[in-house]
């Protein structure tokens, strides 16, 4: 297992967290039918990176895995700190 491809899948699999993220929240703005064809439409090409990604190696895979697991958390933590500081 290669720690640099762990290390860049897991910045992989964040960045697709992200980008998956802001698509929904963005589609949940749009009208009911083009909300619901968009999230079908994300569904299909997360389970083909998924799929890609298991396909790869099993270090892409730990790393992707580990990469978009603890994504969440810190991007909830860096949201609330910012408005905590935007408050003071």
């Amino acid at each position: 297992m290669d720690a640099l491809a762990v290390l860049a899948s897991a910045a992989f699999g964040s960045t697709i967290y992200l980008t998956t993220f802001s698509a929904v929240r963005w589609l949940n703005q749009m009208a009911s039918r083009a909300k619901v064809m968009g999230l079908v439409l994300i569904g299909m090409l997360l389970c083909a990176v998924i799929a890609l990604v298991a396909y790869a190696s099993q270090g892409v895979a730990v790393g992707f895995i580990v990469g978009a697991g603890i994504t969440p958390p810190v991007h909830r933590w860096i949201q609330q700190r910012r408005r905590h500081v935007a408050s003071s």
